[in-house]
């Protein structure tokens, strides 16, 4: 064979190599996504970890890569093979996002946060970057951004209802109390099961006093089987504001069977039994309430009131000269934010 003749054969023979690599590598990375669709993703990581070492420069494999190991949990591993992937790809949009929540999850939230952002920058048509930059700057009390996010989100695919719950949320945080509802209302139209959205409805009707129909929002939401304390904390809350003492009591005693430490539903039920006329039961209750928040100076002036109708005069003026101590050391602390009935 001539030197023209052995150039040519292996010039074929790397070529056929090149393109069965390329057809094994095509093979991993379709099997790797199946797998991901299937939840399989342990098989996920290995298709896509082989097609990766096979084709280090191969986009889709290192996608798949990462996206694999969040999908699993190994979040060193994701964030490690993310970086790289980086290095290579810095503008690419699907890897922004994965690693970006691979922060998220890591409880790095800023930098989740600046990665997501840069995400929507290259591509800003998909629902999922911006509901998922939504939920970033919500863990981080950004109320505002978050609901740009979301509207955002919103605009390109409305027919999900926990984007609206999560709007609802981000409004009713700053102050637009009337769009929360609206957002609340749009997400039980679209679930009516969506979880904790009777809730969250009812917590808006309290917070511009609607009592009553946060009540029915509150009962709603207990009818479907929810068992989160707070639902039952809120209910007894707002029974406690329309009068409905027996009510009250008993959603009240409920709340705290699971959640012993919530002073404010234990501040509550004190109060509750004072003015149901149970002195001894209320001031132990008021009594636990200020164990748990020693600086809050509202139980120390029921408290006053309930050794006073019991006859205990001195130290009802010891409780109430606490109460008048701890209001003059820091700010009102009435209103929905601290759920106080006084």
């Amino acid at each position: 064979m001539n030197y023209r003749s052995l150039v040519a054969a292996s010039v074929l023979l790397l070529s056929q190599l090149i393109a069965a690599q390329s057809s094994k590598v095509a093979a991993l990375i379709q099997h790797g996504q199946s797998a991901l669709e299937t939840g399989d993703f342990p098989a996920a990581v290995a298709d896509f970890r082989q097609a990766e070492e096979l084709a280090p420069d191969s986009l889709p494999a290192n996608r798949g890569l990462v996206l694999s190991y969040l999908q699993t949990g190994a979040l060193g591993e994701a964030a490690e093979v993310g970086g790289q992937a980086l290095g290579r790809w810095p503008d690419d949009a699907e890897l922004l996002h994965w690693v970006g929540l691979v922060y998220f999850k890591s409880g790095q939230n800023s930098r989740a946060q600046e990665l997501l952002e840069r995400s929507v920058k290259v591509d800003g048509a998909k629902f999922e970057i911006h509901f998922d930059l939504a939920l970033v700057m919500l863990a981080q009390e950004q109320y505002a951004p978050a609901a740009g996010e979301l509207e955002q989100a919103i605009k390109l695919d409305s027919s999900r209802a926990l984007p609206h719950v999560l709007l609802g949320r981000a409004y009713q945080n700053t102050n637009r109390t009337l769009q929360a509802i609206d957002e609340f209302r749009t997400a039980l139209r679209l679930d009516p099961k969506t979880p904790l959205g009777h809730y969250h409805l009812g917590f808006a009707y309290a917070s511009l006093g609607r009592s009553q129909e946060a009540i029915t929002e509150y009962e709603r939401e207990l009818k479907q089987g929810t068992n989160n304390p707070q639902v039952s904390y809120r209910l007894g809350h707002s029974q406690l504001e329309t009068g409905d003492l027996v009510s009250a009591i008993a959603n009240l005693r409920k709340s705290i069977e699971t959640d012993s430490h919530n002073a404010d539903a234990i501040y509550d039920l004190g109060k509750a039994l004072l003015l149901s006329g149970d002195l001894e039961q209320a001031s132990a209750w008021l009594r636990q309430a200020i164990s748990l928040k020693p600086t809050d100076p509202t139980p120390h002036y029921q408290l006053a009131r309930a050794l006073e109708r019991l006859g205990k005069a001195d130290e009802a003026k010891l409780e109430l000269q606490r109460f008048i101590e701890l209001k003059k050391s820091q700010p009102d602390m009435g209103g929905m934010a601290t759920g106080r009935v006084q």
